[in-house]
């Protein structure tokens, strides 16, 4: 990611942060109205799911130029994923739900330029989740 993309990502995450539990609400509304399939890899209650949401995120947004801090975390996140039942598809869905909650989140701040800095941190971890999941899906 460039310098100025990751200016866009946390410049706009800190918009987020203060609506934090109605943004990680209007995620999962929007991941399960794409693929209503995805429901039943979640507790019933959202709760912590949103606060851990939130929590990543904050961890990712931070680490941003300092991938190697991160890294480590981020694919015990993925392994840990595989393990719920994430497929590799279906980050390519929950992209999409991240950056559509953005968008309702930000308004006329979600710019073009914006989303594409989102979309190239987001694809990054999902990158690196999905990779770790891989790899713990062939150790098995």
């Amino acid at each position: 990611m460039t310098p100025r993309q990751i200016e866009l990502v946390r410049t706009t995450f800190a918009i987020v942060e203060p609506i934090a539990d109605t943004a990680a609400s209007l995620f999962y509304a929007r991941l399960f109205e794409l693929d209503p399939s995805l429901r039943e890899l979640f507790p019933s209650d959202l709760t912590a799911q949103r606060r851990n949401l939130m929590q990543t995120l904050t961890v990712v947004v931070r680490g941003l130029d300092r991938l190697d801090t991160i890294v480590p975390a981020v694919e015990a996140l993925g392994r840990r994923h595989g393990g719920y039942g994430v497929r590799s598809e279906d980050f390519e869905t929950i992209g999409a739900a991240l950056l559509d909650t953005l968008a309702g989140a930000l308004g006329p701040t979600f710019t073009t330029e914006t989303r594409a800095a989102w979309a190239a941190a987001y694809g990054l971890l999902a990158s690196v989740m999905d990779g770790a999941m891989d790899q713990a899906s062939s150790a098995a």
